[in-house]
């Protein structure tokens, strides 16, 4: 099983990055997917999830500025983050989990400036 996330980088406050997370070696239709962020010295938290049959769920930090999709043709997970704001730093995670298993992607960088 491989997820392999990527689309992080440096923007200013106020823009947008859409970070993707593509999976294989699982049954992706199958699995809910997430995006967790770990901040320096933080805990890591949930961003926002998305089920196996499409509901999404956000943090409220990131209500309304954060958009989780899925493509099951193509296997990957999507986060469209727009309004960034310096507190978004951080290493976003992807996840996948069904009743049985958990797999968790490396992490890509998220950096926003003021």
């Amino acid at each position: 099983v491989q997820l392999q996330a990527s689309g992080g980088g440096l923007v200013q406050a106020g823009g947008s990055l859409r970070l993707s997370c593509a999976a294989s070696g699982i049954m992706f239709r199958l699995y809910a997917m997430s995006w967790y962020r770990q901040a320096p010295g933080k805990q890591r938290e949930l961003v926002a999830a998305v089920s196996s049959g499409g509901t999404a769920d956000y943090a409220d930090s990131v209500k309304g500025r954060f958009t989780i999709s899925r493509d099951n043709t193509k296997n990957t997970v999507f986060l469209q983050m727009n309004g960034l704001k310096p507190e978004d730093t951080a290493v976003y995670y992807c996840k996948s989990n069904n009743r049985w298993n958990e797999y968790w992607g490396q992490g890509t960088l998220v950096t926003v400036s003021s």
